[in-house]
């Protein structure tokens, strides 16, 4: 193959016939060299009186026109082909089950404005930066529910994500009811890459299901649970509501770290802490970086035959060229 000007070549060897038109050229000149006669005559006067008639005029045209011709046949031998460029992008979605905690300890302040509300925010940014996932929402305290069951409607999850508050189930900590409730939401998905991020402040102690029992049930089914444990070290400032207004009491922050970091090496995933907002944020991007959604792009080419213009005008060259010759140009016997 050779590319001239967005034009492809399919037998470019042809184009060396080229080299011909310059020697047509000079054939034709050193044959009308030899055929010119000189005439000899005394006075000018009369002949610069006399115009060129119309034979004269045009009888460089035919040659012009076979060369032509010539040229145009020679393209049209080599094969001129278009291409047009193009993709095949194929992608395989990941189903993901957001599992959050919302015990009444999800709204002490040490993250910002606070734990639930942070992370409502960093999660919806989570879901925003996954088109082609399909992601569900389970919350849980003392019980758990499903928010929303697995969905590639995003902006229903969004909205479903933003209505959630602490207080809307028996308060607790439940957190292997919390992620019993999102294996099964997940278990049966047809998409290969199933992942659970269970978000939690605090130790279990609600619900009938051990933490490590449904960590093993999640990996029978092949599921990657990713834990975050939320909270700073030490105590964090926590709300409390008084007849005399909003009062706060730093209360001591305790999350069963050895049991979710259990669960999430058992799946073969990660345990992280996040003691702050920016924590958690960098959380959720490095999931993000670690589970990337497959996606397959092939390129193709695709080839037109483009001869058949050549072709067509060189005829039509050739037949105007007879046509001169046997009209206009036509010798006198």
């Amino acid at each position: 193959m050779m590319n001239f000007n967005d034009v492809t070549f399919a037998n470019p060897e042809y184009l060396w016939l080229l080299l011909s038109v310059p020697l047509v050229l000079y054939f034709r000149y050193r044959i009308y060299t030899k055929r010119r006669t000189d005439l000899v005559i005394s006075d000018l006067g009369s002949i610069k009186s006399v115009g060129l008639s119309l034979r004269q005029r045009i009888s460089w045209l035919p040659l012009l026109l076979r060369i032509l011709a010539i040229i145009l046949v020679v393209i049209g031998l080599a094969r001129p082909q278009s291409s047009s460029k193009g993709t095949n992008v194929t992608s395989e979605g990941i189903a993901i089950v957001l599992a959050m905690d919302v015990s009444s300890s999800m709204l002490a302040e040490d993250l910002r404005p606070n734990r639930i509300e942070a992370s409502k925010i960093v999660a919806t940014e989570f879901i925003k930066g996954r088109p082609t996932d399909v992601i569900g929402l389970v919350v849980f305290s003392g019980e758990s529910f499903t928010q929303c069951p697995l969905t590639s409607d995003h902006s229903v999850l969004v909205n479903l994500m933003n209505g959630i508050k602490s207080g809307i189930l028996e308060d607790g900590t439940a957190i292997g009811e919390g992620l019993a409730t999102a294996i099964s939401r997940i278990k049966d998905s047809p998409v290969k890459s199933k992942v659970i991020i269970l978000l939690t402040d605090g130790v279990n102690n609600s619900g009938s299901i051990a933490p490590l029992t449904a960590g093993e049930i999640a990996r029978t089914f092949g599921i990657r649970v990713y834990t975050i444990g939320v909270g700073r070290n030490g105590t964090a400032p926590y709300p409390f509501k008084t007849p005399f207004g909003t009062q706060y009491q730093n209360i001591e922050v305790k999350i069963d770290e050895d049991v979710l970091q259990q669960i999430s090496e058992a799946s073969d995933a990660r345990y992280f802490r996040a003691t702050d907002n920016s924590k958690l944020k960098e959380i959720y991007e490095e999931i993000d970086k670690m589970e990337k959604t497959k996606v397959e792009i092939t390129e193709f080419k695709r080839y037109s035959e483009e001869y058949l213009p050549y072709a067509l005008t060189a005829l039509i060259l050739l037949l105007f060229e007879v046509l001169l010759r046997y009209s206009i140009l036509r010798k006198l016997p």
